[in-house]
């Protein structure tokens, strides 16, 4: 057989040769396989599947795609990294479809333990260290076929694994670019120890804004007790990638995890993301800025489920909408019977900036504990014309105002983020994509 993936699609040949190409233990290649065997036997989701009901992919065929191979020997121009700005980073990775192609890591960190970097360069290096984490506790390739594929050829990735009482003061970033017509199957393993403290700049963009590509991801945040962890995601495809993932963070008792999406980029998105509060005390906060324009389609389905007594968890989720694109929201929080003390909340606001777009917003609870705090709230509205009338009447043009509009709508999620320049990137990303109205 082949060394290298010649063949188009996700087929039994070309996942032996996937395979074949790497030089892994065999208790990682009997999960890849046991994975596939799942993604064989699986249905492709489609609308009479209650979590697909409002996302159509019936577009999306997975022949059109392959497993990763060697990065090309000549590598396009990287996507500028947003979230990077005016920062001074403790370390930094680049894989460019699933493939690694550089990490750095401070010295200062390096010496006190931390690990940092493409995740199956190291998981290779420090076996013992990682394998009980992967794959074995957040995600579970039997979800549906994409966390099924997912499992079984995914490469690259980023690990950030911070050893019991360190704390790194430095943000550390990590891109993943992704070429025309390229598969990203990255997966993201952060796991904090007893005590230590984070922050994570991740993002993802295409080289070509509008070739067609592939991302089937997964993240897993594994938060220590006592733990404080900052993961910033931010979703920049260009227009023609396909963007499913499924993301979870257990938090441990007395953690804490302040968990920031932006969701601006490709032609449809299917984002699970679940937080899991296990230890008492633990808390979660949630923050979501979307944008979605011409017939873009993102869809997140949160989760904020109270395992454990005394925890906290607040989501606020904003989006806004242009052309004609749509935004569908399903949230949920769950509270175990055991889960006492439960404080919850979880809100969505969406902005209409055409009367062609279109919001779905499904807040949703299940408490099966007596002694809790939970509530949610869901809002859709225009934007306001006094508002521009009384903006132009100041002397700005009507796109202007828009734009200021916009921006307040979202400085309630900005408000939250404690890393100014991620502030200042999302706010200039999304002012970019609002279109010229005069």
């Amino acid at each position: 057989m082949s060394s290298t993936i010649t063949e188009t699609g996700f087929t039994r040949e070309t996942f032996e040769t996937f395979l074949n190409q790497r030089n892994e233990p065999p208790w990682l290649s009997d999960l890849r396989r046991s994975a596939w065997e799942t993604f064989e036997g699986l249905p492709k989701p489609d609308s009479s599947m209650e979590e697909w009901r409002r996302t159509d992919i019936r577009r999306f065929r997975f022949d059109r795609f392959a497993p990763p191979g060697p990065v090309a020997e000549t590598r396009p121009v990287l996507p500028e990294p947003l979230l990077a700005r005016d920062v001074e980073l403790g370390g930094r990775t680049v894989s460019l479809d699933s493939r690694p192609v550089e990490s750095h890591l401070e010295k200062q960190w390096a010496d006190q333990g931390v690990l940092f970097g493409s995740l199956e360069e190291l998981l290779a290096e420090h076996t013992d260290r990682i394998r009980p984490h992967l794959l074995a506790r957040a995600i579970d390739p039997g979800t549906d076929k994409f966390s099924a594929l997912h499992a079984a050829c995914w490469s690259g990735g980023t690990l950030l694994y911070v050893p019991r009482g360190v704390v790194v003061e430095q943000p550390l970033h990590a891109l993943s670019a992704m070429s025309p017509r390229g598969v990203d199957l990255g997966r993201t393993l952060v796991v904090l120890e007893e005590g230590a403290e984070a922050t994570l700049l991740a993002e993802m963009g295409s080289t070509d804004p509008e070739a067609p590509g592939l991302h089937c991801g997964a993240v897993e945040l594994l938060v220590g007790p006592g733990a404080r962890l900052r993961y910033v995601d931010l979703q920049n495809w260009g227009g023609g990638a396909w963007h499913f993932a499924h993301q979870k963070a257990l938090v441990d008792r007395d953690g804490q995890l302040q968990w920031t999406i932006g969701a601006l980029g490709s032609q449809l998105a299917k984002v699970n993301q679940h937080v899991g509060l296990v230890g008492p005390g633990a808390h979660a906060q949630v923050n979501g800025v979307m944008f979605a324009e011409n017939r873009q389609h993102l869809s997140y389905h949160t989760l904020q489920h109270h395992e454990a007594a005394r925890c906290s968890s607040d989501l606020l989720y904003k989006g806004a909408l242009q052309d004609s694109s749509r935004l569908v929201w399903r949230g949920m929080i769950r509270v175990d019977p055991n889960a006492q003390k439960t404080d919850g909340y979880q809100r969505n606001d969406n902005l209409m900036l055409s009367d062609a777009a279109r919001a779905d917003s499904i807040p949703g609870l299940e408490i099966e504990a007596d002694d809790v705090r939970c509530s949610h709230g869901a809002t859709t509205g225009r934007v306001d014309d006094e508002q521009i009338f009384y903006a132009r009447s100041r002397g700005l043009t009507r796109n202007e105002a828009i734009r200021m509009i916009v921006a307040g709508f979202f400085q309630q999620v900005f408000d939250r983020i404690t890393i100014e320049s991620v502030r200042h990137a999302l706010g200039e990303a999304i002012g970019r994509r609002i279109r010229q109205y005069d």
